[in-house]
């Protein structure tokens, strides 16, 4: 599982995915647009936008699937919940995995329901090489003796661990950086599938105000 509110999704998180997939011999990533963000604001594009910019982005590529099972569920889109639904779909003994940033990681111990994500999967933590800050104490609390040093003793087991992993590729890429450019009307290419870009360019999303 990776996740994210994918506002839009751009080359960053497809690289991620894919390099997950490869580094952790996963049959598939499920990519999961977030409805509505606990811990931010909604995204100004709805989503059912940010998904069909999503399925455009990774038609024909094996082994990612966009799953839009947080946009039909109601209130906050909590990870918790989608990982009890995915261990209810997938069965007790299947693999589960949820793939999130650095950033995300040091505030792991204030999610909603932390404990139960361990619950349900393991938890593999894309990890930043220049970022050393130290783990605030619930989190230490929260991951201690879960940790793993490979992916061998990860997928050991069907969850409940933690694994830091870097992956070849850290595209600095930013949604952030991508809304802004268009909002400008500045050039996107090679930052978004050429597939998002015409869509976004079809519905006019992002666009610079029009007077």
């Amino acid at each position: 599982m990776l996740g994210g509110t994918f506002d839009p999704v751009h080359h960053g998180h497809l690289r991620s995915a894919i390099e997950l997939r490869e580094a952790l011999g996963l049959d598939h990533v499920l990519m999961i647009p977030c409805h509505q963000p606990p811990h931010r604001a909604a995204p100004g594009v709805s989503s059912e936008e940010r998904l069909a910019m999503l399925e455009a982005a990774i038609a024909g590529e094996p082994g990612l699937k966009a799953d839009a099972r947080e946009l039909f569920r109601n209130g906050p889109s909590y990870s918790a919940d989608t990982l009890a639904s995915l261990r209810g779909e997938y069965g007790p003994q299947a693999r589960l995995v949820m793939a999130i940033g650095h950033d995300a990681f040091l505030k792991l111990g204030e999610w909603h329901a932390a404990e139960r994500l361990f619950d349900d999967a393991h938890v593999v933590v894309i990890e930043r090489p220049d970022h050393d800050a130290p783990l605030p104490e619930a989190l230490k609390a929260l991951i201690e003796g879960r940790e793993v040093q490979t992916v061998a003793e990860l997928m050991a087991r069907p969850g409940g661990l933690l694994l830091r992993l870097s992956l070849p590729t850290r595209m600095a890429i930013s949604a952030t950086f991508v809304r802004e450019r268009l909002a400008l009307g500045d050039s996107v290419r090679y930052l978004l599938p050429e597939t998002v870009i015409r869509h976004i360019e079809a519905r006019s999303l992002y666009c610079p105000p029009c007077e």
